[in-house]
């Protein structure tokens, strides 16, 4: 085998049992001497805090090992598709994948998203089926029902040996072999079952019937009914693999180690090296030494660690590499940290205080900068909050915070809402952005209240009307004196705000002309409503002004006089926000979206198939923005946690009736409590 270490990434839905599998494929390998369980929270991943506080995986976790004198980096990804962010990152450099499912069909459905991106991406993957201990189900059925979802064929490596309830071993299709299952030992090997034979034959036949598919060698000799050589089978099955052309499947129990060493050695026998990786990703032939950060981590003690591959060469402690110095390389076990002073290529590696460095960049000891020329764009927000510090000192840390986790996890994006003046935190899902408050407190020790963010509604108005507005003011010496007379009107929706004036024969000298409309657009930004005022025209017509007391803030007062006197007449009504949503979501639930999309005042414009997605439908709608706020959470409870939207602004619509009237009344409490306050 190659010297080059070799990566591979464990992903699967969530419970699948992705962590217990780490910890049985590191015992196995004799990296670490006792298993840990996810109940005492000593596993080697799910190191964090908040991810012993949830028990489930919160981000990916690294690892290093030495299997048979192969070196490997293991990444175990979370489960949740609201943390799907790093499972991607951790495909991007992955020379392989293992997919971790429960032998339930039920849950065959969460895999369709993995699967794609899995293809997209090319990346060679394997199937291990966990939990067969506790089988309810055949091997055979949920294989069956994975070639629904999976793009790639399958390859059923194994036969299962079943007692009672339990899968109790395996037959190997390829070397006619059967062993028993011991726990805490390598398998038996056992007769081979009489009552399986025929059973087995056509399995195996099955078998050599779809590797036949992808090489003329094979296909030929069951052409002839010839029996191909165990070995070239081996070889054939490992090329296919390497080469994206099959999905080997393989079964067992991660919590007891059966079928751990199997999938080991299959994994070191048909995992392609680092090369292929590399080369997809333009990083192929000889050059500088290159690496990839494909994830960040911030330390409480030991600051800033960007983890990532090496595609080139070799890189050591203290080397710069595109304008940043190492400090500290570091071989991960999940939390426990090992200095190394090298790392050569394929090598996962932590690379330590490289202060301006951020995942996907990839430096090279020759670029002046990092290249993010090779990294894909983080996943789209379907999910937001509008958060705040609970200390009102706190609001520097918060930001800081935030962009540390930002930093952690692309996916998780806040920006500052200048129409709503809200803090908006925006990511995968409702999971997502509770772990991102949680690190904020144990991290950054910053607390922060959330809610639901605010709808950026708007208001406009429905008929014009003349209005004089006068502001005078004597206090003794030099007063104010302003005088406007406005002709408002409604615009088409879309134009904005438009200002002119008529003033003829110097009735408003024409520097104080600009004041009036700074008082219009001021008064604007809350009208009679609450809401921001767009969609009209105001034309100044008439005005008076005093040769002494007469200046810009008269008339710029004078006219917010006008306004305020003179929209309440002009028949306002509430602008809703209305958003054009793509709704992605497996064929079988297309109705039920239909459903949940007029069940929310959208309207629907229309359904295809998804492109490049076997199964699947795209469903266009408009839906209001205030809808969307809790679109991901009942898409997913529908879709069995897999439909997914985009959206992006459309326009604005007139809301009136009970539900505006609410929206209104809301607002004017919450005027009066800021002015309370």
């Amino acid at each position: 085998m190659s010297d080059a270490t070799r990566c591979a990434a464990i992903v699967g839905p969530y419970l699948s049992g992705k962590t217990t599998l780490l910890e049985s494929l590191l015992f196995m390998a004799g990296a670490i001497h006792r298993k840990g369980s996810i109940k005492d929270g000593n596993t080697v991943g799910d190191s964090s805090e908040e991810a012993r506080a949830r028990q489930m995986s919160t981000e990916m976790t690294a690892a290093s090992m030495t299997y048979l004198q192969d070196d490997w980096a293991l990444l175990d990804c979370p489960g949740s598709v609201e943390l799907m962010q790093d499972a991607l990152n951790a495909l991007d450099v992955a020379d392989i994948a293992v997919v971790v499912i429960e032998p339930l069909e039920s849950r065959i459905a969460t895999l369709s998203p993995l699967f794609k991106a899995l293809d997209s991406r090319d990346i060679p993957h394997t199937v291990f089926i966990n939990k067969v201990d506790t089988i309810t189900e055949s091997v055979s059925d949920v294989v069956s029902g994975l070639r629904e979802v999976a793009n790639c064929p399958l390859l059923l490596r194994e036969y299962p040996i079943v007692t009672g309830e339990s899968v109790t071993g395996y037959v190997d299709l390829i070397s006619r072999r059967a062993y028993s299952y011991v726990e805490g030992q390598e398998s038996a090997e056992i007769d081979l079952p009489a009552d399986l034979a025929d059973e087995i034959e056509l399995a195996r036949t099955e078998m050599l019937e779809v590797l036949a598919n992808f090489d003329d060698a094979i296909l030929e000799m069951l052409l002839e009914d010839q029996t191909p050589d165990v070995d070239e089978i081996y070889e054939k099955v490992g090329d296919a693999l390497s080469e994206g052309h099959l999905v080997p499947v393989y079964f067992g129990s991660a919590e007891r180690n059966f079928g751990i060493r199997r999938l080991l050695k299959a994994l070191r026998h048909d995992t392609p090296g680092p090369e292929r990786r590399a080369a997809a990703l333009g990083f192929e032939g000889e050059g500088d030494a290159t690496v990839q950060v494909f994830k960040t981590y911030h330390a409480q003690h030991s600051g800033k660690i960007s983890l990532g591959r090496v595609w080139r060469g070799e890189i050591s402690d203290g080397q710069t590499l595109s304008g940043s110095r190492i400090g500290g390389l570091q071989k991960f076990l999940g939390g426990q940290i090992e200095k190394v002073e090298r790392a050569g290529f394929g090598a996962v590696v932590g690379l330590g205080r490289m202060e301006a460095v951020r995942t996907g960049d990839s430096l090279s000891a020759s670029a002046s900068e990092p290249d993010r020329s090779q990294w894909s764009d983080p996943l789209v927000p379907v999910y937001s909050l509008a958060i705040s510090p609970a200390n009102r000192n706190d609001e520097v840390k918060l930001t800081g915070g935030l962009q540390r986790l930002n930093e952690e996890d692309p996916s998780l994006i806040y920006v500052q809402n200048d129409e709503t003046h809200e803090l908006v935190l925006m990511g995968q899902g409702d999971i997502h952005l509770q772990v991102a408050l949680e690190k904020l407190q144990s991290k950054y020790n910053v607390s922060a209240n959330s809610m639901q963010p605010s709808v950026s509604y708007k208001e406009t108005i429905r008929k014009p009307v003349t209005q004089k507005g006068r502001f005078k003011r004597q206090t003794g010496g030099h007063g104010m004196f302003g005088d406007v007379t406005v002709d408002i009107a409604p615009l088409a929706r879309g134009s904005g705000f438009e200002f002119s004036d008529k003033i003829v024969g110097g009735a408003i000298p024409r520097q104080y002309i600009p004041a009036v409309e700074a008082g219009i657009r001021e008064f604007s930004v809350e009208g009679p409503l609450g809401f921001p005022v767009v969609d009209f025209t105001v034309t100044l017509t008439d005005g008076q002004f005093h040769s002494v007391d007469s200046n810009e803030m008269s008339f710029k007062l004078a006219a917010r006089v006008a306004m305020t006197e003179g929209l309440p007449k002009c028949a306002p009504v509430l602008l809703e926000p209305i958003a054009k949503v793509t709704i992605d979501v497996p064929s079988e639930h297309t109705n039920k979206v239909h459903g949940l999309v007029s069940s929310k005042r959208g309207q629907i414009l229309g359904f295809e198939a998804k492109e490049g997605w076997k199964g699947w439908d795209s469903l266009h709608s408009y839906l209001p923005e205030s809808e969307i706020i809790d679109l991901i959470v009942k898409l997913r409870s529908l879709t069995q946690g897999v439909g997914t939207y985009t959206a992006e602004f459309d326009h604005l619509q007139e809301l009136t009736g009970r539900l505006a009237d609410d929206i209104v009344e809301r607002r004017a409490a919450q005027r009066e409590e800021q002015r309370a306050n």
